[in-house]
């Protein structure tokens, strides 16, 4: 070791050596994420022709992004669509999560088989199987969705709700497709909690629910908010996603144009950025309210 390593503390040696290891993908988001994120603002802010001589920009402020937001009915429906739906699906793959991962931290037999069998789903469901799986029904709650009694009930609900509710009949088992890694986050977070905690909470006469609110949850907080970030990312840039889908279409759309669907871009990265935060605040109170 080096006279200059020698006179660190071990907490700058252990920063050091962090910095070390995120480096390449620091270098990475800067080459490759950073350069395109900026040229797409300023193609936001133009309308842009692409010629034969190359891409031609005309500055047009703020009009891409006026356009988008009160003009454009069918981006800003998706766009609330894509909040409601993210709303269902965060808390439902929450739980399932929560649920399939208490279950597997159990003792019993063939418990690798099962961890297998959860996180298949996340191997396999690349855009065309998923695509294929929709396109045969798949991903519905058959039994309910193909109900004629539960599409008259749909029929009744007011409009705000009616969505929602068509949403998770449609894609309720996809959405649990998309909780493998949430399970293997969740179990191997369980697996750190100290046992003598619980038993020292037997011994004052806690039971396995009081257990599980007081010691389990407050516990896995940070797993919760890490987990309900990667769900929320994961569905904002599924294949599938209606949003993106729309701001494709119209990149070389005659009516819309790389320009505007840069507009769109950002609009709904912001909306993504405002979801992460509320989110965080969510968990972030409920965890000192749990303490």
């Amino acid at each position: 070791m080096s006279r200059k390593n020698q006179q660190l503390t071990p907490r700058q040696r252990e920063a050091r050596m962090g910095w070390t290891f995120i480096s390449l993908w620091v270098i990475g988001f800067l080459v490759f994420s950073l350069v395109p994120l900026i040229q797409t603002f300023v193609f936001s802010l133009n309308v842009v022709t692409v010629t034969a001589s190359g891409i031609t920009l005309n500055f047009v402020q703020m009009a891409n992004y006026t356009r988008a937001l009160l003009t454009d009915p069918t981006f800003v429906g998706l766009l609330i669509g894509y909040v409601v739906e993210t709303a269902l699906s965060v808390p439902i793959v929450l739980i399932f999560s929560l649920t399939i991962a208490l279950l597997l931290n159990l003792k019993f037999k063939f418990k690798g088989f099962f961890r297998t069998i959860f996180f298949l789903p996340v191997v396999i469901t690349s855009g065309p199987v998923i695509q294929e799986l929709t396109a045969q029904g798949a991903t519905r709650v058959a039994g309910l969705a193909d109900s004629a009694t539960i599409a008259l009930m749909i029929q009744e609900l007011p409009s705000v709700l009616r969505a929602p509710v068509e949403y998770l009949l449609s894609s309720f088992i996809l959405i649990l497709w998309f909780s493998g890694v949430q399970i293997l986050i969740y179990l191997s977070s369980l697996q750190k909690i100290d046992r003598s905690v619980y038993e020292a909470a037997a011994i004052d006469g806690a039971n396995a629910w009081e257990s599980f609110w007081l010691i389990t949850l407050p516990a896995l907080s940070t797993t919760t908010l890490i987990n309900a970030f990667y769900t929320i990312v994961t569905l904002s840039h599924f294949s599938e996603n209606k949003v993106i889908k729309y701001v494709y279409s119209q990149t070389y759309s005659v009516q819309g144009g790389i320009g505007y669907a840069s507009a769109m871009s950002f609009i709904y990265l912001l909306a993504l950025v405002i979801i992460l935060a509320l989110v965080t605040l969510l968990i972030s109170y409920s965890a000192r309210k749990s303490r």
